[in-house]
């Protein structure tokens, strides 16, 4: 165990960290488990090796109800985030995994498109609240991969990636399915849509319909984003959008 409150800890890690940096070119933090020690410890590392980035995983249980799903409402979770970045300081380079958007959209590309609409008509994850501050995913190492904890439904992960991709927050791509599942060329198109058209962290999101089986999003007035299995949705595409994306059940204009 290490003790981050011993001043030798925190002045010997600041070292490494200002090593890594200056002499190995790294230029960004990523805080495991970092539920582990407070925001105050990671406030000091961060203040003392100026990062251009610096994700934390804050890794914690969803509210579910009383049918093993998620409740709508999962405030309290993504206040933890939020709440994590506002200590370490929300000007700064700080961010959190958005854990709560991957747990809801874990569930809600399973014939429950309505879960990715909040009570409040945004987006229900961090990125509803504070997407500069929100790093979304649809796996990664722990959740996915060999150790399987909380994957994401393997036919869908398409779907997964046109959200996120799409949306405000930062995505991140996961290696595995980049590079192992084939899905290269596939994740490449969307990852072109929101260059090219300038997606970003904080990008406006307007919701069109959040149904059972179809969720229906416009970005900055720019990309349109549909997931879900019903196709008879051109009313409700504007005139000018061409489809400039497409999977198993997903669509982008």
């Amino acid at each position: 165990d290490i003790d981050h409150l011993n001043l030798r800890v925190q002045r010997e890690l600041v070292e490494w960290l200002n090593w890594l940096k200056a002499d190995i070119g790294f230029d960004g933090w990523r805080f495991d488990f970092a539920k582990g020690y407070s925001a105050d410890v990671a406030k000091i590392y961060i203040d003392r090796s100026e990062p251009s980035f610096a994700v934390a995983e804050i890794w914690t249980s969803l509210a579910y109800g009383g049918d093993g799903k998620p409740n709508l409402n999962q405030d309290q979770h993504r206040q933890e985030l939020v709440n994590w970045v506002d200590k370490v300081g929300g000007k700064g380079p700080a961010t959190t995994f958005d854990f709560t958007t991957k747990g809801i959209l874990n569930v809600a590309v399973e014939g429950e498109l309505w879960r990715l609409r909040g009570t409040d008509g945004k987006a229900p994850g961090m990125i509803g609240w504070w997407p500069a501050k929100a790093v979304t995913f649809v796996d990664n190492h722990d959740t996915g991969s060999t150790q399987h904890m909380w994957p994401f439904p393997s036919d869908r992960v398409m779907q997964g990636y046109a959200y996120i991709l799409t949306h405000p927050g930062t995505p991140c791509i996961f290696y595995d399915h980049f590079f192992d599942w084939g899905l290269k060329e596939e994740i490449d198109r969307l990852v072109s849509v929101r260059t090219r058209h300038g997606i970003h962290s904080e990008s406006k999101l307007q919701i069109i319909e959040a149904d059972a089986d179809l969720y229906l999003a416009e970005i900055d007035g720019k990309v349109i984003v549909k997931l879900g299995p019903r196709y008879d949705v051109g009313n409700l595409i504007p005139g000018g959008f061409k489809v400039a994306a497409h999977g198993n059940d997903y669509a982008v204009w």
